[in-house]
């Protein structure tokens, strides 16, 4: 079942009322779990460059799509490679600012994951 996430502010948040103070992502079973930066800013030097190796990390072949939340003012964007790799797997991928991002997964349909970023 997929959780219903709740808010989130400038540094956190909230999925089915539990709060979180770093970036999560959420997997196709709605495990909640925390972002792996270090595989984006070990290539990029920043985690606001989305890796082909974090992709890899998060994407399932079962999924048709994956939600992004950029953070609170839209600064992480895919990888020219990232964007590439979804395509070539058939995954359509959405960007939006995170409080936009929370909106569209709570009101998806289908196999969704998803990656929120949720400082900057």
């Amino acid at each position: 079942m997929r959780p219903k996430i709740d808010d989130t502010w400038f540094g956190s948040i909230t999925v089915e009322g539990i709060r979180y103070e770093h970036d999560i992502i959420i997997r196709l079973s709605g495990k909640v779990r925390k972002r792996d930066k270090k595989l984006s800013k070990a290539i990029h030097g920043t985690s606001h460059i989305l890796s082909l190796a974090e992709i890899k990390d998060l994407y399932r072949e079962r999924a048709d799509r994956i939600i992004i939340g950029t953070g609170q003012e839209d600064k992480v964007r895919l990888s020219k490679e990232a964007s590439e790799f979804l395509v070539k797997c058939g995954c359509r991928v959405d960007l939006w600012p995170t409080p936009k991002a929370i909106k569209r997964w709570n009101d998806a349909d289908g196999k969704v994951l998803a990656l929120f970023h949720v400082t900057c």
